[in-house]
């Protein structure tokens, strides 16, 4: 097969697993009555240690390095607790607060904090698609928020700031540039897991937090792990190693069409034309933003 064609297929697929993750977080938010503050801990924690097994048998000692260097460890947290793990706390506590589409869809954001971050660094303007990229954003976000009404907001602001804080969570990991190219990345992975884990289940005492899960909320549970952690990072790391960020940003889209799918046909929550003349302003704001 070739590259390109196997790129454009796991970076796909990888996105297909994210939306269908957020999907089953919405079911479990929804129907199990779970709580994203018990619900995070557990995924990152749990994927941390299948990772850090991995890492193990994989990189043997060099699996300690990150830690054994203080800068490195600082960075290591940086990457690890505000980028990663955030990320993944306030991207279920917007599909919480809202639906799987409209987290996702505001996850996609963080392209216009990346583009922030790469100015400030070459002290350089804008460019005119990049400034168009962002108006396209900014329109995208207050059609799914609004539905053309102001006054009668469909997303609440508690669900559109924890979807904002996301993206730029989401920026912070993807400009670790220093980490990222001294350390594998599923290595990187398996320590801000772990550091996640640890600290939200610390922060927000989950242990406390009285729920009882059945057999279907276990399998929900596994599956965010193993599919929406696992699975869906190792595909999509893999296949912008092929076809590059660029076009992977673009592929990673099927990530909010799918939860958007799920959530119209599954969960019975009607897309107007508004939401889709949001996801689709802020899919050209991708396109926009990844030319070179």
């Amino acid at each position: 097969m070739d590259s390109r064609v196997k790129g454009a297929f796991l970076t796909v697929f990888g996105g297909v697993c994210w939306g269908l993750s957020g999907s089953m977080g919405q079911y479990l938010f929804t129907k199990q009555g779970m709580d994203s503050r018990w619900l995070v801990p557990i995924r990152l924690g749990l994927a941390g240690i299948i990772m850090f097994i991995y890492c193990l048998i994989r990189y043997r000692k060099d699996t300690f390095k990150p830690i054994s260097n203080k800068v490195d460890l600082g960075r290591l947290i940086v990457y690890g607790l505000f980028g990663v793990s955030c990320s993944q706390f306030s991207y279920f506590l917007c599909i919480q607060l809202s639906t799987a589409a409209m987290g996702t869809i505001l996850q996609d954001l963080s392209p216009i904090f990346i583009l922030m971050v790469t100015c400030i660094r070459g002290h350089r303007r804008p460019k005119s698609n990049e400034i168009v990229a962002v108006v396209l954003a900014i329109f995208g976000v207050v059609l799914l928020a609004t539905h053309g009404s102001i006054q009668n907001a469909i997303i609440s602001l508690p669900a559109i700031i924890s979807g904002v804080i996301c993206a730029v969570c989401v920026m912070i990991y993807n400009c670790s540039d220093t980490l990222i190219a001294k350390y594998p990345t599923a290595l990187l992975q398996a320590y801000a897991f772990l550091i996640g884990g640890v600290f939200f289940a610390l922060v927000f005492r989950s242990w406390t937090i009285q729920y009882t899960t059945n057999s279907i909320g276990l399998f929900g549970i596994a599956f965010v792990v193993l599919v929406g952690n696992v699975l869906a990072f190792t595909s999509y790391i893999k296949g912008v190693s092929y076809i590059g960020p660029e076009k992977g940003i673009l592929y990673g889209f099927s990530e909010p069409i799918t939860a958007a799918v799920i959530t119209a046909t599954v969960f019975r929550t009607a897309l107007t034309p508004y939401d889709i003349a949001g996801f689709v302003l802020i899919f050209l704001m991708l396109v926009l933003i990844s030319r070179k």
